[in-house]
């Protein structure tokens, strides 16, 4: 095939002919990268000639109706905050050594009582039980189902405790950091026992009414048997030496629809009815979360996270694979901080398949989100029309861009959103296409806006230039909370990791003294008392002052939410996640240093939060009437 058809075929599929480089440029991709994302979406390319080519410019896109997502009208005339966190994360007296739904529902208690109207999660999505420590929120195995770790075991009907029960729950409980192989054997061990009663239906509870998992089962139809069913395959491959995810199967277990997989199904029928019944265990107690949300005046309620992919070996591009790009994966093009790119290693929707059909993939993703949610976050926004995808067995500077249907996405969004009354944000930071943040906006979708990320040549932007439709905030599971960032932890830290060589380090030092003059400036700016001695080694106290300023700041932005950290209201000092880290960080895991009875006793979270409730007042008057923990009166 020559030049010309090659670029002519890439771009009728989607297929951007440049790529940016760490300079700014625009750099021409091979012929063999075309060829390889051609055959990643499943694109028959004759002929093997390879040449070079830059992508011409095409005619401006014709203005186009943008589908509008739900807003509810309460917001019309108030600006409200709430809380952000990782549910594994908190720490009870009860839990079972990580952060479940009871505790969450506690959680939205707690928030209710403090004036928040929503509690933000990072995803919730089914990790691999049989390879517990594989624990990316971001990386799961399928995002259409739960992670049954946050069941709280306590709370199932049936369920009775014993001493060595209470000494190996004790043992998980002191750990500063999440034992996520623990938890799972303790976990599972706890829910088999129960099993057997509720398959006999011996157990009956208002709450957990076996006919409504009869039901459930029925709903959720071929995709909750099969994601049960890869679970059980899973521990069955653990146990032999094959590993959890299905790329190391045997090659007659690698297709759900083989001989031996019917074989196997057969023979475990009672295991496939286990983990159908956990992901209904797991439903039912998100639902009572969202429910005590409403109750307890959470107006939003639950705002869940949406990874931008799956784990390439897991349940859903086992039970999927038509869905699925096989041949490539989802990334990021070179850039001035990770100069060859990056390889995030998930398996992402074929544009051709995505929103296609009546109940198309992206449709059901975003539904089973939205039915616990009153708002939900897109992470990676920029995937609404475009990924960077990088071929299997090349380094990510041999990627491309991809185009994605932005405008039937948009058109699903607004549809889920108003029959589940829902707020969609969209996180846009990184590289976004241009024009893709004022699409989002014509579609009502929220902005995302980090502190430290709304800085231009003059400094921190003012509070009021930040945009109505938006979610502000301080810091998030990727980021050090405040004080963090005003010490240079989280630089430190990339060098430590090796993230970023010694060089690069002392100018993002300099840097970030100059970023602290300008945080300074724009809080003194807006009227705002700044402690004495804040300088770089401020005093714990000084920097906890700085915290409830920066609070303050932000909640005086027009933005329509602000989304205030849990783990700056606890004065964190381990991070969540440090990007760019695997195994010489553990991320994903560090909990929380107070527990969730004595939140109330934490000075800081006293100070932020009525900062909060000063700058940012519940507007009764526009405050929805609440029956019966459904919210009412809600217009699309």
């Amino acid at each position: 095939m020559k030049s010309a058809e090659l670029d002519k075929l890439a771009r009728r599929h989607g297929i951007s002919l440049t790529r940016p480089s760490p300079d700014n440029r625009e750099v021409a991709i091979s012929g063999e990268t075309k060829r390889k994302i051609l055959s990643a979406l499943k694109i028959d390319v004759p002929g093997t000639a390879d040449h070079e080519a830059v992508a011409p410019r095409g005619p401006k896109p014709a203005a186009k109706k943008i589908a509008r997502s739900f807003l509810p009208d309460f917001l019309s005339n108030t600006r409200v905050w709430g809380i952000s966190l990782q549910l594994y994360e908190l720490r009870s007296a009860r839990d079972w050594g990580i952060g479940d739904f009871e505790d969450l529902s506690d959680m939205a208690d707690l928030a209710g009582s403090l004036g928040a109207d929503f509690i933000g999660l990072t995803p919730l999505h089914a990790p691999f039980l049989a390879d517990p420590d594989r624990c990316s929120p971001y990386e799961p195995s399928s995002r259409q189902h739960l992670n049954p770790l946050y069941i709280a075991v306590d709370r199932v009907p049936g369920f009775a405790s014993s001493p060595e029960l209470q000494r190996q729950l004790a043992g998980l409980r002191q750990t500063d950091l999440v034992d996520y192989i623990g938890v799972a054997q303790i976990k599972l061990k706890a829910l088999r026992d129960l099993w057997p009663a509720w398959r006999r239906r011996s157990v009956i509870d208002e709450a957990y009414d076996p006919a409504d998992f009869d039901a459930f089962v029925a709903q959720g139809g071929n995709s909750l048997r099969l994601h049960a069913l890869f679970e059980c395959l899973s521990f069955s491959m653990v146990e032999r030496g094959a590993g959890a995810g299905w790329q190391l199967w045997p090659s007659d277990f690698q297709r759900f629809d083989s001989a031996a997989v019917a074989e196997f199904e057969r023979g475990h029928a009672d295991d496939v009815g286990f983990h159908m019944w956990l992901q209904w265990l797991a439903h039912r107690q998100l639902m009572q979360a969202a429910d005590r949300a409403r109750k307890a005046g959470l107006r939003i309620g639950l705002y869940l996270d949406l990874a931008v992919g799956e784990a390439v070996d897991g349940s859903a591009t086992w039970s999927e694979p038509d869905v699925y790009l096989s041949q490539a994966t989802i990334g990021s093009p070179p850039d001035p901080f990770a100069t060859d790119g990056q390889d995030w290693h998930l398996a992402g929707y074929l544009p051709s398949a995505i929103a296609a059909g009546e109940m198309s993939p992206f449709r059901r993703m975003v539904s089973a989100a939205m039915r616990y949610a009153g708002a939900i976050r897109i992470d990676h926004a920029a995937a609404l029309r475009r990924l960077f995808l990088v071929p299997l067995g090349s380094r990510p500077d041999g990627g491309a861009y991809v185009r994605y249907p932005e405008e039937a996405l948009l058109q699903i969004l607004a549809e889920v959103s108003a029959e589940h009354r829902c707020i969609v944000i969209g996180e846009d930071l990184g590289l976004i296409p241009e024009g893709l943040q004022d699409d989002l906006a014509g579609a009502r979708i929220l902005s995302y806006r980090i502190l430290s990320y709304e800085q231009d040549e003059q400094g921190f932007k003012p509070a009021d230039a930040y945009p109505v439709l938006a979610l502000a905030c301080i810091s998030t599971h990727d980021h050090q909370s405040l004080a963090g960032w005003w010490r240079g932890a989280d630089i430190q830290a990339r060098c430590d990791h090796g993230i970023v060589p010694p060089d690069l380090t002392e100018k993002h030092l300099e840097d970030r003294e100059r970023e602290r003059r300008n945080l300074k400036s724009a809080l003194k700016a807006a009227g705002l008392d700044l402690p004495a001695g804040l300088t770089a080694r401020a005093s714990r106290e000084t920097l906890r002052e700085l915290t409830v300023s920066a609070y303050r700041f932000i909640a005086r932005t027009p933005s329509l939410l602000v989304a205030v950290r849990l783990a700056d209201l606890t004065d964190e000092k381990k991070p969540t996640n440090i990007p760019g880290t695997s195994d010489s960080y553990p991320n994903w895991r560090p909990k929380l240093s107070v527990l969730l009875e004595n939140m109330t006793s934490s000075s800081l979270l006293e100070r932020v939060t009525a900062a909060m409730r000063e700058e940012r007042p519940q507007n009764r008057a526009g405050r929805e009437r609440i029956e019966g923990g459904r919210i009412l009166n809600r217009q699309g």
